[in-house]
């Protein structure tokens, strides 16, 4: 704070560095200096105070007794600076220096005037244990919530490596192609399985999520295919595939059919036990899954030599160490066994086109690829049944052996998901619905139907009014928006997607057909095997019907014959189950 006498020299009191009041010529006017009243120190600018300190004389204060006391205390500041060592921080010691002679400022008659000196505000927990007296109001003693970080022994802060680094999440991006051609990049974790990639892949295409939805590995250049299993790492599986390889997007209902029908896979004659079996369902299963028993797969199958051409007709046998085949007929003893190729680092494929590119004496082939080979061919294990369920039982005995239990989870993972959300299947009606009634607007005037059953009658005549109303085009082009309805491919080309979905009962197709433009194929697979019925188009009336009975049973369009059939056996083998579909990425 400045302070000026009028006409003389401004004087600093407080504030202001220290030689500047032990100047001698500011000492000198400052004692010749004479007293003023408060009212005549006021600087320009500086509001004059107020009145009522005029008629109290006991209230001025005397200016030269008032810088004789700041004098006073500035010199024992600084004596006590001199002597005083500095800290590491920079401050001075609280406590005087051994022989520093400390002066005791002269106390003032009515108040004790300080010089203000910058003091480094410590924290309050170092006052509270270095000086307990210089504790202030103005700083709360707030408590330590991390106590043990603010030790000694520990710094304040937390060092980089003072916590486990946590593991990164790797993404890699896999590109998977749909039975059309299409293909979608999608943004994968390393810990992804094929079915959370399938899950994710019918969440995206909007498809219905049946559990029948499969990752397959496709080798082109060597010809081979198969499904992953559904525990197996998606980017685990792509790290052993070649450059040519690709994943495809398609129906598999086959995946896990022998759990339910585990007869039709497994043929007597080709699987024997080592202890006495019954011969149930359960028991033939258990065999397989349990590491304990010892269930073998025998016959002859046709097996390439490697690194040859040739083919040999051998006795073969599967067990839990691996497949073997016999060097004498049929005999399966230690010495005539022969090791062809071990289950553990090895995966199991189906040949696609086994009479072209490797010249397999059937169209049933199946190989066993060590998982280290990506483009030898001739390190394959290449082999090949007589007819479909005989590969069907050596393929399916090959995943039981190598997988186990791994494969009867994946099968009851959707069930027991599917049993958790059933108490939520069924949709809830809303209250504007409830309030629904059914009315009949064939009159002159619209009534409300009370009976039940004639609501229902009504409800089912509306449900198919559309049919007849439908004009000659719309009945011709109705069927092609269907999944089921695949155009015109050829014969060969409705097999192959058959056998490729799975080969269940009931799994069907439609297309055009080749010799009868006006006529249509049905494509049906019942045990393992492929077989086609033709639509042909029937009039009566002026109108145009479709039957497969030559008449007997007669639909106005496709879509009432497939409805018809998924719920009648009729002139069919079985039931329409499953149809294939294709889905575009």
């Amino acid at each position: 704070m400045w302070f000026e006498d009028r006409g003389k020299e401004p004087m600093a009191l407080a504030g202001g560095p220290d030689s500047f009041l032990h100047h001698p010529y500011y000492k000198d006017k400052v004692e010749q200096t004479p007293p003023q009243r408060p009212g005549e120190l006021a600087a320009p600018g500086f509001p004059a105070p107020p009145d009522r300190l005029a008629g109290h004389q006991e209230d001025d204060l005397d200016l030269e007794a008032l810088v004789n006391d700041m004098d006073a205390s500035l010199e024992s500041l600084c004596a006590a600076s001199e002597t005083a060592p500095l800290l590491h921080n920079g401050q001075h010691s609280r406590g005087p220096a051994p022989g520093a002679r400390v002066l005791q400022p002269q106390a003032a008659p009515r108040q004790r005037v300080q010089r203000s000196q910058p003091v480094r505000i410590l924290a309050v927990r170092r006052l509270q244990e270095e000086d307990p007296h210089l504790r202030t109001s103005s700083l709360p003693a707030i408590p330590n919530p991390f106590p043990e970080l603010c030790g000694p022994g520990s710094p304040p802060a937390l060092t980089p490596g003072s916590l486990p680094p946590g593991p990164a999440a790797a993404k890699q991006d896999v590109k998977v192609f749909s039975e059309d051609g299409t293909s979608k990049v999608v943004e994968i974790l390393a810990d992804m399985t094929a079915r959370d990639l399938c899950q994710l892949l019918v969440y995206r295409s909007h498809c219905v999520d049946d559990n029948s939805w499969a990752l397959v590995e496709h080798h082109p250049h060597l010809g081979l295919e198969r499904c992953l299993e559904d525990h197996e790492l998606v980017v685990q599986v792509e790290s052993t595939m070649a450059s040519e390889s690709k994943f495809l997007f398609r129906k598999n209902y086959a995946k896990y059919e022998f759990f339910k029908n585990p007869m039709n896979f497994f043929p007597e004659q080709m699987v024997t036990w080592c202890q006495q079996s019954n011969g149930s369902h359960t028991q033939l299963l258990q065999n397989f899954l349990n590491s304990s028993s010892c269930p073998e797969v025998q016959g002859f199958l046709h097996v390439k030599e490697l690194g040859r051409k040739s083919w040999k007709k051998l006795y073969v046998c599967l067990r839990r160490s691996g497949l073997y085949c016999s060097t004498k007929g049929a005999s399966k003893e230690p010495r005539h066994l022969q090791l062809l190729a071990d289950l553990e680092d090895s995966s199991i494929f189906s040949l696609i086109a086994g009479r072209k590119q490797y010249s397999a004496p059937t169209d049933y082939g199946f190989c066993i690829k060590p998982n280290r080979v990506r483009n030898e061919a001739k390190e394959l294990r290449l082999l090949c049944a007589e007819d479909e369920q005989s590969r069907t039982c050596w393929v399916t005995a090959c995943r039981l052996l190598k997988y186990g239990m791994l494969l009867y989870q994946n099968y009851r993972i959707p069930q027991q998901r599917k049993a958790m959300l059933s108490s939520f299947s069924t949709p809830v009606r809303s209250v504007s619905e409830n309030s629904l009634v059914a009315m009949d607007f064939s009159g002159q005037t619209g009534r409300v139907i009370e009976n039940p059953a004639e609501a229902q009658s009504a409800a089912l005549e509306e449900g198919h009014a559309w049919r007849k109303r439908s004009t000659r085009m719309n009945i011709l082009v109705i069927h092609r928006t269907q999944h089921w309805f695949h155009g015109r491919i050829s014969r060969e080309e409705s097999h192959r997607i058959i056998k490729q979905q799975g080969l269940v009962d009931g799994l069907f197709l439609l297309r055009d057909s080749q010799s009868n433009p006006k006529a249509f194929v049905l494509t049906l697979c019942h045990h393992q095997k492929i077989k086609n019925f033709q639509i042909l188009p029937c009039e009566d009336d002026g109108q145009t019907f479709f039957s497969l009975d030559d008449g007997n049973t007669k639909f106005s369009d496709l879509i009432q014959l497939v409805d018809f059939y998924q719920l009648n056996k009729g002139v069919l083998p079985c039931r329409l189950k499953h149809h294939c579909i294709r889905v575009a990425l």
